[in-house]
């Protein structure tokens, strides 16, 4: 995928093991790493952090599965990678901890699980969502990029949108939108079935 060698748990892991529907955000994404140090959260098999790994200083990378973790590690090897930290972790502690000690990023990555797995359960995951923006803009200052991801399609991009505004008044930061984009063309969306336009990536700037 994109001249990466990966390799995916066809019988354990998430899904495929791989997120294809993200291939196209992976390269678009990496283009606006320009040095410095990015962390990416939610890493799964390392599908952001490989892509990232060439533009970047370094990379920490962290997933609260120890199976997935393996796996990024293993892709990491084969492509000859040796910028990436893994960890496992919690991201919202994480997230937390970091802030708490003022650590700051180029970019961060926020590739969650769908927090919104029908309808019943959208008060909460607008929740999370919203935390999970705050703290991860915490990390950030100005020039700093924010990639903000949602696999959920009972969460609308307009939703999305609403609640990373919302996270950036709470944080103080200002966020100006450089590219509001969706899944991969392999995966198409058809106009009158929405469930189709499940997956929102926004790319975002700290001004």
């Amino acid at each position: 995928m994109n001249g990466l060698k990966l390799s995916a748990d066809l019988l354990h892991g998430q899904k495929t093991g791989i997120y294809l529907d993200q291939r196209e955000n992976y390269r678009a994404v990496a283009r606006y790493a320009t040095g410095g140090k990015a962390l990416d959260c939610f890493t799964s098999t390392g599908g952001f952090a490989l892509h990232l790994a060439a533009h970047c200083e370094s990379v920490e990378a962290v997933d609260s599965s120890e199976a997935a973790l393996k796996t990024a590690r293993a892709n990491a090897e084969a492509n000859g990678i040796a910028n990436i930290e893994f960890r496992q972790a919690d991201l919202f502690d994480l997230l937390a901890g970091y802030a708490s000690a003022r650590r700051q990023f180029s970019m961060v990555v926020l590739d969650p699980p769908a927090f919104a797995k029908s309808r019943r359960s959208l008060d909460g995951a607008a929740t999370g969502y919203k935390e999970i923006n705050l703290r991860a803009l915490r990390l950030l200052a100005p020039g700093g990029i924010l990639a903000s991801c949602s696999c959920s399609h009972h969460v609308s991009e307009a939703m999305l949108l609403e609640l990373v505004a919302a996270a950036s008044l709470d944080a103080g930061r200002t966020l100006r939108v450089l590219e509001r984009r969706t899944q991969s063309q392999d995966h198409p969306i058809l106009l009158t079935v929405p469930e189709t336009h499940y997956l929102k990536c926004l790319i975002l700037e700290v001004v």
